[in-house]
């Protein structure tokens, strides 16, 4: 109760009791008493009204308290969560930088099986070659019939190229220290060997010496796209564009077509080119169905959120 209403009640019963006592005589000593007790009464009231206050403006301070270490709380679990959200996204931006190198590193070693087989048909070809020249000599000593003249097949047909450094011409005693380039197998397998092992500079020098010197042949195409995946692993995805785009247009019957696609979309994205990028990826998943650049290329745009069915209806 307030104050003043409590004021206003001991008012009433001073007055009740002196309109009482005016009524009908009573004792002084009862009417004192009762005086009394009212006074008391009213003293009860009003210390029991500041305990209450008291008691209430405790409470309100506990409570503004109790709100204000709620707020630093939320604070800093808001700050915690933006920590904790950038860690994730800079794992996963380190994630797909490392799926990309060891993309590559796999696409290496497995051109350079290839190169391997191709490498050991050939010395398979060049071990017949000279056995059948070593009968045709054993011939020709025994019969004195002269020895048909050999040569050493290519996969494709033509024969092989000297090697830098290999003895040519009319007297084999005689080498030709300055003569071509090394041989397309030694460019391309040593290209191989130094992308994978992450020596871009030198690798890319090599590459470009192979096309330079064998860009007719069947692995050139392959030797272009690793230039592109060079410039691609050293972050310049505007060269990294260009180099796959000389793929795409140079060799358009090349097995790296639907990489060549899948990594320019890429690195269009890195640029900022996102519709681009997007329509890359989309081409990839439309003309390439079940090859792994298809795989990675949804898992792309779901990652951009592009809805598929949506992508390949643009």
């Amino acid at each position: 109760m307030r104050p003043r209403n409590i004021a206003l009640l001991s008012a009433a019963l001073l007055g009740g009791a002196i309109g009482g006592s005016m009524l009908g005589p009573r004792p002084a000593e009862a009417v004192a008493r009762e005086l009394i007790e009212l006074q008391h009464d009213v003293t009860s009231l009003l210390q029991g009204q500041k305990d209450l206050a008291t008691q209430m403006t405790q409470d309100h301070t506990v409570m503004k308290t109790l709100v204000e270490q709620s707020g630093e709380t939320v604070g800093k679990l808001n700050a915690t969560m933006s920590g904790l959200q950038k860690s994730v996204q800079d794992v996963q931006a380190n994630s797909g930088a490392r799926l990309d190198t060891m993309s590559t590193q796999v696409q290496g070693l497995s051109d350079n099986l290839e190169e391997i087989k191709s490498r050991l048909g050939k010395v398979n070809q060049q071990l017949v070659d000279l056995q059948n020249t070593a009968q045709s000599l054993d011939a020709k000593i025994s019969g004195g019939t002269a020895a048909p003249p050999t040569t050493t097949p290519t996969a494709g047909g033509a024969s092989t190229q000297p090697p830098y450094g290999s003895s040519t011409g009319t007297n084999p005693g005689l080498s030709n220290p300055a003569g071509p380039a090394p041989s397309a197998d030694t460019l391309y397998s040593n290209g191989l060997r130094d992308i994978t092992s992450g020596k871009y500079d030198l690798a890319r020098q090599e590459f470009q010496d192979y096309l330079k010197y064998y860009g007719e042949t069947d692995l050139a195409s392959n030797a272009q796209f690793y230039l592109g995946e060079i410039a691609y692993s050293q972050k310049n995805y505007e060269q990294a564009v260009n180099e796959y785009n000389r793929v795409l247009t140079n060799y358009p019957k090349s097995f790296k077509l639907a990489p060549a696609h899948y990594k320019k979309g890429m690195a269009l994205i890195e640029l900022g080119q996102k519709t681009a990028g997007v329509r890359e990826l989309r081409d990839v998943i439309r003309r390439f169905p079940g090859t792994d650049e298809e795989r990675r290329a949804r898992s792309k745009l779901k990652e951009l959120g592009v809805p598929i069915s949506a992508a390949l209806n643009q």
